[in-house]
């Protein structure tokens, strides 16, 4: 299995982190970062949601996001931010490279202009409806399954 990351910077809700490690389990993720204010195992809301997955996916917490992207970047992973954003391409287009990162950010302000500068790329889930979003735990699911549908090719 080629290595896919995902880096959680500042989610407030619990319940969402819980979700992330749950699809995160599914989907094979290598290893979960958890950056600013994302909350860490264990936590009775995380479990909730999580299901024992936070008990089988290795995670680590780092404070602060842009040195662990500095840091992932030395090893040669590729940084990828799921935002809506003006340089984003459609999840659809993209082409990963491993190993991978993607980052996914705040629930209401999004990843920082600061983070989204240190991505290699941005990619985007189009949307059809009134809303500008989904869930973030939900885009995850969405982008990583698209994403892993390449570690085999």
């Amino acid at each position: 299995m080629k290595e896919f990351y995902v880096i959680c910077d500042n989610i407030r809700s619990l319940e969402n982190v819980g979700s992330i490690f749950r699809t995160a389990d599914a989907l094979g993720v290598s290893k979960i970062f958890l950056c600013g204010i994302t909350g860490k195992p264990p936590h009775h809301k995380i479990s909730k949601t999580a299901l024992g997955a936070e008990e089988a996916i290795p995670f680590e917490y780092c404070k602060q996001a842009g040195r662990l992207i500095d840091r992932l970047k030395r090893d040669k992973i590729s940084i990828i931010s799921l935002e809506q954003d003006k340089k984003a391409i459609s999840y659809e287009k993209f082409r990963p490279k491993f190993p991978l990162a993607l980052i996914l950010g705040n629930e209401v302000k999004g990843i920082s202009k600061k983070i989204l500068q240190k991505s290699d790329k941005i990619i985007f889930l189009p949307m059809q409806g009134k809303k500008e979003s989904l869930n973030v735990a939900v885009s995850f699911g969405v982008a990583g399954y698209e994403i892993i549908k390449n570690i085999k090719k």
